[in-house]
């Protein structure tokens, strides 16, 4: 073995090509999410507004350029910046510069990302917004077309995806009992936060089928990630039936780009060669050598804290150790909800209310609203505003800081507001008064389905929080 043979992987040159491809295509629908929705969200003028966040944070604990200077035109510039310079590389740019512009190419997308998420505040507490920034770190070390793929940065790659499966898995068997009795999916794909328009099926698979479903979760996330430091071919192997799960939980639900990018991981380990053969490389640079040991020697240094808590009795999910969000702790649904609440908004021109006061309802564009509209596919595109509309009919006090803000805009017909939702019952004048209900959902049965077109049955619960009238101020 040469000096270099242990640091290069030349017949990885596919699995590279295809990885940074993937990770380009999501880091372009996460910038382009962030591009449409931020004004209402976390705008100027939004519901829970970045300058308020900037002014009670410090920059030690959200590093990020908007510490600088925030206005709506510089996250929009950042935002659509960071989308150009995505597509940029997806179509292959990053490959047809020099290897150190390449990783600044990579690095910049890292940093600008890592600047919206830093003043995303609740919007952006998901799981998957951590590991894109940490897949995207990792991204800036594997190199482009001048040097064979770094083995080191895919053996971390490999950690990564580890730490996602094995940590999901273990905060499940840890969790709700119900997954070690193989009864969670009796209740998931109809309670999950954003059901698809295969979910309703996937709920009414026989129950031995989701018994084998929860069985093979446990088998692919507690088992399979240890194969992924095996030998060839077997570590190709575990990838791949890793990839055939994550494209079954793409199709059973809306869970963002969490799916498509543990799939773009598990290309790290999957070995190309006896399709595509290997590819001739010259000399690797000194310095992108030392650059590659030195950011593994820090990952395994952070590497202490995720470690200590997949091994905790007392394991927390999708946890950030550190605020530039490198080397964390995943896990999914260690608990699972037997019902389904809903949170419906309507609104009414009427100036007085009364008994006999119609209501008209505000539709959302991906959570469950009017019982015959068949749920969406989103993912991987990520709707904000209706994910969190799911935790907010689990725990009122969790959308306390923006859930009534949210109902006063609806009441100004706020524009911005209003392009985050499919319907507006009131497009030319604002309604005078918006209430909330709490609705009890359910899958509508097969012979239901049949007698009334429906996906879903509801039944009201009661009021949700107080109705809102236009000119009656702020308040607290």
């Amino acid at each position: 073995m040469s000096a270099m043979e242990w640091f290069e992987a030349p017949e990885y040159w596919l699995s590279r090509l295809v990885l940074q491809r993937a990770l380009a295509a999501i880091y372009l629908v996460a910038f382009v999410s962030a591009a449409l929705q931020f004004r209402a969200l976390i705008g100027e003028r939004g519901l829970t507004p970045v300058p308020d966040f900037l002014r009670r944070t410090p920059f030690r604990a959200s590093p990020g350029l908007f510490h600088l200077r925030y206005s709506d035109r510089l996250f929009a510039t950042v935002a659509w910046g960071g989308a150009a310079l995505s597509a940029a590389v997806l179509l292959g740019a990053a490959d047809r510069v020099p290897l150190f512009v390449s990783m600044l190419m990579w690095a910049l997308l890292w940093a600008l990302y890592l600047s919206i998420v830093n003043v995303g505040q609740t919007w952006y507490a998901f799981g998957w917004e951590s590991l894109l920034l940490e897949a995207g770190f990792l991204a800036i070390f594997l190199g482009n077309e001048d040097v064979a793929p770094p083995m080191l940065v895919l053996l971390l790659m490999r950690w990564l995806l580890f730490r996602v499966e094995f940590g999901a898995g273990l905060i499940k068997w840890r969790g709700d009992p119900c997954w070690r009795r193989l009864t969670c999916l009796y209740h998931h794909h109809e309670t999950q936060p954003m059901p698809g328009p295969l979910s309703w099926f996937f709920h009414h698979l026989p129950k031995p089928l989701h018994r084998v479903e929860a069985a093979a979760n446990h088998v692919t996330q507690l088992g399979l990630p240890f194969l992924l430091f095996a030998p060839q071919p077997v570590a190709t192997v575990a990838a791949l039936i890793m990839i055939v799960t994550q494209l079954w939980l793409v199709a059973s639900g809306n869970f963002s780009w969490l799916n498509w990018l543990t799939i773009v991981l598990a290309l790290s380990a999957v070995d190309g060669s006896p399709v595509a053969g290997t590819r001739e490389y010259g000399q690797v640079p000194p310095w992108f050598v030392a650059a590659v040991i030195g950011v593994s020697a820090l990952v395994a240094v952070l590497s202490w804290w995720p470690v200590r808590n997949l091994v905790s009795s007392r394991q927390e999910m999708n946890r950030s150790f550190n605020p530039l969000h490198l080397v964390n702790t995943y896990g999914a649904f260690g608990s699972v909800t037997r019902l389904r609440h809903e949170v419906v908004i309507e609104g009414t021109d009427e100036e007085h209310v009364t008994e006999e006061t119609r209501w008209r309802e505000y539709e959302f564009k991906g959570k469950p609203g009017d019982v015959r509209r068949l749920p969406r596919q989103y993912a991987p595109y990520h709707l904000r505003l209706d994910w969190l509309m799911w935790f907010a009919a689990l725990s009122p006090s969790y959308a306390a800081p923006w859930f009534t803000r949210l109902l006063r805009k609806l009441v100004e017909n706020d524009p911005d507001t209003l392009r985050l939702l499919r319907v507006n019952p009131f497009p030319v004048d604002p309604p005078r008064h918006v209430r909330a209900l709490l609705y009890r959902y359910r899958f509508t049965t097969r012979r239901e389905r049949r007698a009334t077109g429906a996906w879903w049955h509801r039944e009201p619960v009661g009021p949700y929080g107080q109705t809102v009238s236009r000119g009656a101020g702020e308040g607290p």
